[in-house]
């Protein structure tokens, strides 16, 4: 029997590091149940609740959950009426409402919370005397301090938005990848895509994502059906996503699901329009490799009047689009430097 029925885990979580994760397994350990509650106000860059929830699903399935921001409160009917307080608004109205929320939206008496910090007891003390309030008996609530020195993680969330590559250590995979910016290289065929795509992986120490149209080609032995165009687009997205829980600061990817809308559109004269919605996916930078190298026929490309059409068909749909992108010439080397230069540009 655990020394707890209903604990209690309440932060911003912005991100979710391993001092967070200490605290929710030192309160799975303790408790039969645990509530982790997570608001912030005003939101931080690349940790906003959808994410926030997101990695605790993944990395704490086993906890019930309660994200929330004045978006949330509304839609389900709550807020104006009711907002998150700001980061800075007194520890009493903080108090009372985390109070409320485990009362009214999780529906839990809470008989232990577990923090880190000097306010844990409280805290603590605030939550008792609002659930004897409620229920018309006395109820205690007990403050279990964990690691308040932080000795097992010696890191914080300021510290880590300071500089999450540089505090990655402190970071589940999962948390990181929201970090990780994505490079999109595109380019006709025999235009040095893939052979640049290695190179800047390997100039930024990080991951490249191959051509998944190209892998499946050949696991195809060179068949292709309109049906293939969806799997080749969802797979490539799918790469991506695992992929960037092993990138560096960077994921270079060998085209994207535009790649593929190319294709469909050539080989089959439509795109399914899951196809199309996955070629809208955003990316940091996105470069198109001009068709001015010599062209090479490796048995599975058309020819250079192809390469052309592709190029141009490329540079005419991200016009379209509105996506800015930088065309990249010369020897690969040259190629790997004008990237690297535009990244040294946007501070990166």
């Amino acid at each position: 029997m655990k020394r707890f029925r209903q604990g209690l885990v309440v932060g911003k979580f912005c991100p979710l590091h391993h001092g967070h994760m200490h605290l929710i397994r030192a309160a799975l350990d303790a408790c039969d149940e645990v509530l982790v509650v997570s608001y912030t106000k005003p939101e931080f860059e690349r940790c906003g609740p959808d994410a926030r929830e997101d990695w605790l699903t993944a990395l704490f399935p086993q906890v019930q959950r309660l994200v929330v921001d004045d978006a949330r409160l509304l839609a389900r009917g709550i807020a104006p009426s009711r907002q998150v307080p700001d980061n800075d608004d007194p520890d009493a109205i903080h108090r009372e409402f985390t109070a409320w929320l485990c009362w009214e939206l999780a529906g839990v008496i809470v008989d232990a919370v577990f923090t880190s910090e000097s306010y844990g007891d409280g805290f603590a003390a605030a939550l008792s005397a609002y659930y004897s309030s409620r229920t018309g008996a006395p109820h205690g609530v007990t403050h279990v301090s964990v690691d308040p020195a932080r000795c097992a993680v010696p890191v914080s969330g300021t510290r880590i938005r300071s500089d999450p590559h540089a505090w990655r250590r402190f970071l589940d995979p999962i948390v990181y990848a929201a970090f990780v910016d994505r490079i999109c290289i595109l380019g006709g065929e025999s235009s040095g895509k893939t052979t640049l795509v290695n190179a800047l992986a390997a100039a930024l120490d990080t991951r490249a994502v191959p051509e998944v149209g190209r892998l499946h080609w050949e696991a195809r032995g060179g068949v292709f059906t309109y049906e293939d165009m969806r799997l080749i687009a969802e797979g490539q997205i799918a790469l991506e996503d695992s992929l960037t829980q092993e990138a560096r600061r960077w994921l270079v990817c060998d085209g994207s699901a535009l790649t593929t809308v190319f294709y469909s559109e050539d080989g089959y004269g439509a795109v399914d329009p899951v196809v199309r919605a996955l070629a809208e996916r955003p990316y940091a930078i996105t470069v198109v490799c001009a068709p001015d190298i010599p062209f090479v026929q490796d048995g599975t490309r058309r020819d250079a009047a192809f390469r052309l059409r592709q190029h141009a068909w490329y540079l005419a749909t991200l016009e379209r689009a509105g996506v800015d992108y930088l065309v990249v010439e010369g020897s690969v080397g040259q190629r790997v430097e004008t990237v690297l230069a535009l990244l040294a540009t946007a501070g990166s």
